[in-house]
């Protein structure tokens, strides 16, 4: 079934009554299984509706189109992964290369746990990648990252901490993506997460002593 593009990504109305957010998680927990089985190609509302159980009616009341449902979980795994690096990288109880090496071990984990979805969302991205609501939660994440830097490198220039975040993130998104697209056995996970560790942080101490 083609569907008719559209300009809108937000979810048309928010759940307010019990049953109602019962019907929105069927909805977002079928749109994760039909991508997960079936791709971003040939995801559609109606193979969501379907398998959720509901109609085709009762899925648009939450979202306009398949842009805004894709949208929703991309933009709930955002929120995951933000909520992650918050709560890692913000822990003061731990030394800051402790949180880095705790945060790189967590991603790749989670990449590899869904990386089915992952590839999916990652095909599905032109229908969304350039609305404001996308770059603002990237924002988000690099605001995260940018604060842990500054804590951890007070004395070296912005360029500095900004070249460093750049790297850290954009090397940790594509070496998790590549990495995850085979199966993994936990000590193949261990042990790529605990090399790229130890690669970011001897690189953060080593802009710490120049």
């Amino acid at each position: 079934m083609t569907e008719r593009s559209s300009h809108s990504i937000s979810s048309r109305k928010q759940p307010k009554q019990a049953r109602a957010t019962e019907l929105v998680s069927a909805i977002l927990e079928a749109a994760v299984q039909v991508l997960a089985s079936e791709g971003a190609q040939r995801f559609t509302t109606t193979r969501v509706a379907e398998r959720a159980g509901v109609s085709v009616g009762s899925l648009y009341q939450y979202f306009p189109n398949k842009a805004a449902l894709l949208f929703r979980l991309q933009s709930d795994e955002w929120r995951q992964m933000g909520g992650l690096l918050r709560t890692i990288l913000e822990d003061d109880k731990r030394p800051p290369l402790e949180r880095m090496r705790k945060l790189v071990h967590a991603f790749i984990r989670s990449e590899c746990e869904e990386a089915a979805v992952r590839v999916a969302l990652n095909d599905a991205a032109p229908l969304y990648r350039d609305a404001p609501e996308a770059h603002e939660a990237r924002a988000s994440g690099e605001r995260t990252v940018q604060a842990f830097l500054r804590e951890v490198l007070p004395g070296t220039p912005q360029a500095t901490q900004d070249l460093a975040g750049d790297l850290i993130t954009m090397t940790l998104s594509a070496a998790g993506k590549d990495f995850s697209a085979s199966p993994r056995t936990d000590a193949e996970i261990e042990a790529y997460a605990d090399a790229m560790a130890d690669m970011f942080c001897a690189y953060i101490a080593s802009l710490g002593h120049r």
